[in-house]
């Protein structure tokens, strides 16, 4: 029974060590993705100050790399507090497998000691042809197989009571060795956001040396946002009243065709048997009037969450959705900023057809038709498709521009269901 309670000690222990290990795979991961945004945004940071201009950029960058350098240390505290408690937890077993190794040493002892004076075979059969019947004698006997049998066990209990003790010992050793070299990083991590504050203190009083050119920046940027907006509503208006004209002039050529015939026959016309597109109808019934549009819809809706993203390798520099900007302005970015490589190839994200592209100060913008969605593409350097031109999923059809004075690439997505913009998170796959 005591071996049964120790065993079920034993068991829960590992269950709780396993999770806890879980816990501290994940945080361990979780780091090694921090680390290396880390080392990303350290390079464009490099890059950006060997221009000897500070710009808004810099800023930007700074702060993602404070805010990134936080988390971190967060992460590793995190993971100190695991080993705490793991720590904790190994010095809790080791406890109490010395103190049932301690109890089985002296178990084993008295047996040993009862053994030894009951050794002659003499003593033995003795005690077996002492009893007062068959019966007795019996049982006497197999009371003496089962000692041996228990002193056996017994042994095999304390070897395997040792072993779990050394290796809860070892455990204990490299917990307490990984938590020095995490207290270690921490303070590394402390002292690098340390610098990076005074470092954004600086930049921050450069800029305002520059107000006024960066506020120019600033408006720049803002406008080229707004005209490439204003584009893609227009692009999406443009094929709404396209596709409400052909859906008109179909729905009247069918109703002409239908009353001739109905003429000849010399019977009443009857219904149609297609609904009819009216002024009154709503967006969707309008992009979705052909059985190809309708079908298009059904698989891009049907492919959300698992579309691919617009370039192969990339980060999320801005999210969608009100946000401020250095100079805690409200804004609102109607899809995603991604951060890709230099000279990145653009791929649309499903199969459709290509319906604009326009110039916007000096870059590209390209929107594609999915049925009632909408797919828009912005700050290409250049584009390798026309328009009218169907595309497949992950087909290229241009590349990411390069912003001369920051050195970043960054291509701009947007996805529209009609008019109304969507958050690229719930479509898009997981990065």
């Amino acid at each position: 029974m005591k071996f049964l309670k120790v065993l079920f000690f034993l068991v829960c222990v590992f269950g709780v060590l396993t999770a806890r290990a879980q816990s501290s795979s994940e945080l361990k991961r979780q780091r090694d993705a921090l680390s290396q945004q880390l080392e990303q945004l350290n390079r464009e940071y490099q890059e950006t100050s060997n221009n000897k201009k500070t710009t808004l950029k810099q800023l930007s960058l700074l702060k993602q790399k404070i805010s990134l350098r936080e988390e971190e240390i967060n992460n590793i505290n995190s993971q100190i507090r695991n080993l705490d408690n793991q720590i904790s937890e190994s010095n809790n077993s080791v406890h109490n497998l010395q103190g049932q190794l301690d109890q089985l040493k002296k178990e084993y002892a008295a047996m040993v000691l009862f053994t030894y004076r009951n050794r002659s075979a003499y003593n033995k059969l003795m005690f077996i042809f002492a009893a007062n019947d068959f019966n007795q004698a019996y049982k006497r006997l197999k009371y003496l197989q089962q000692i041996g049998t228990y002193r056996e066990r017994q042994a095999g209990y304390i070897q395997e009571t040792q072993v779990e003790l050394h290796v809860k010992i070892t455990e204990l050793d490299k917990n307490k060795k990984e938590k020095s070299n995490l207290l270690a990083d921490q303070q590394k991590e402390k002292e690098a956001l340390g610098k990076e504050k005074n470092t954004q203190v600086q930049v921050v009083a450069d800029l305002s040396k520059h107000e006024g050119q960066l506020k120019q920046q600033q408006q720049d940027v803002q406008r080229k946002i707004a005209k490439t907006n204003k584009e893609i509503n227009a692009a999406i208006r443009r094929e709404i009243e396209e596709a409400r004209r052909k859906a008109e002039e179909e729905a009247k050529a069918e109703q002409k065709a239908a009353a001739a015939k109905a003429k000849a026959e010399n019977r009443e016309v009857a219904a149609p048997k297609t609904k009819t597109i009216t002024k009154s109808s709503t967006t969707s019934e309008i992009l979705n009037a052909t059985p190809e549009a309708a079908r298009l819809s059904s698989d891009f809706l049907g492919n959300r969450g698992s579309l691919p993203w617009p370039v192969t390798n990339g980060n999320l520099v801005q999210g969608f959705g009100l946000y401020y900007d250095s100079e805690n302005i409200k804004n609102e970015s109607y899809g995603w900023d991604i951060r890709t490589n230099t000279g990145a190839a653009v791929r649309a994200v499903f199969q459709g057809t290509v319906k604009s592209i326009q110039n916007i100060s000096g870059t590209y913008l390209i929107v594609i038709q999915h049925g009632e969605y909408f797919t828009a593409y912005s700050n290409l350097r250049s584009y390798n498709v026309r328009e009218g031109e169907k595309v497949g999923t992950k087909q290229t059809i241009g590349s990411v521009a390069t912003d001369p004075s920051t050195g970043q690439a960054v291509v701009s997505f947007a996805l529209y269901k009609g008019t109304t913009p969507v958050n690229p998170k719930i479509w898009l796959a997981p990065n």
